[in-house]
């Protein structure tokens, strides 16, 4: 297999493993997991089992320590190639997705309350938060790929 040079066009990422990229393999866990939370939050609300909420601080508790992962490997990126901090969705994709890192290190101390306050009102509102906010985020880093073509290598598809 004839292994294509990176072209000087793309910008390329720098936390990458025999050329692909690191960040795009992490980020999945904690975005299904903080839609999981804000999921079960919803159950909890309907139902007030308590097992939907106890879901939800687990589901928060994973989000968070594989978005410390996918964040160190998202800043090596950002912070390894200048062509990508000359992009306008890169600083959005970032700050919003620090942003709701802070919201979802917020919200986990929100469910660690007993019974109700644990999820209704604050614990929903910061999980829909973090959501709408990682849909906007996750746009942007789409744009960062199919658009700019980061971490893209010239004649492969993204």
């Amino acid at each position: 297999m004839t292994r294509i040079p990176v072209s000087d066009t793309y910008p390329r990422s720098t936390a990458s493993i025999a050329g692909h990229p690191i960040h795009p393999m992490l980020v999945p866990i904690p975005i299904v997991c903080f839609v999981g939370t804000f999921v079960t939050d919803i159950a909890y609300w309907s139902t007030a089992n308590m097992q939907w909420a106890n879901f939800s601080v687990w589901l928060l508790s994973v989000g968070l320590i594989a978005s410390v992962f996918a964040g160190i490997a998202g800043a090596v990126d950002f912070f390894g190639d200048r062509s990508i901090r000359r992009l306008k969705p890169a600083w959005i994709h970032a700050g919003g997705n620090a942003l709701a890192l802070i919201l979802a290190i917020l919200n986990v101390f929100v469910h660690s309350r007993d019974a109700y306050t644990s999820v209704v009102p604050t614990g929903l509102i910061l999980s829909a938060l973090v959501v709408l906010i990682l849909a906007v985020t996750g746009w942007n880093g789409a744009e960062l790929i199919h658009r700019y073509r980061v971490g893209v290598l010239p004649g492969e598809r993204a």
